[in-house]
């Protein structure tokens, strides 16, 4: 087992992110958003809060400036305003 390892054996890593995204302001809102961002490549799991517009994204790696390229694009194509990362 090398270092990168859990105990369990488990060598898959996950990175979480917080975004926000304009203009979700219901449950359906909430859904288009969570669908379009789940169903890109390196997510395992998208959080999306009505009102706020927060979005957790987990994914497999830690996000990069391609990777937020990617889902401002894939926010924008779902019809929602796309505006960076969220403040820690």
């Amino acid at each position: 087992m090398s270092d990168c390892c859990t105990p369990e054996g488990s060598c898959h890593t996950t990175s979480t992110t917080q975004y926000r995204v304009e203009g979700v302001g219901s449950a359906h809102c909430q859904g288009v958003v969570a669908k379009a961002v789940g169903a890109l490549d390196d997510v395992k799991a998208v959080e999306v809060e009505i009102g706020t517009g927060l979005v957790t994204v987990t994914s497999s790696a830690a996000p990069d400036e391609a990777f937020d390229q990617l889902l401002a694009k894939t926010v924008d194509e779902a019809g929602y305003a796309f505006a960076g990362r969220a403040d820690a």
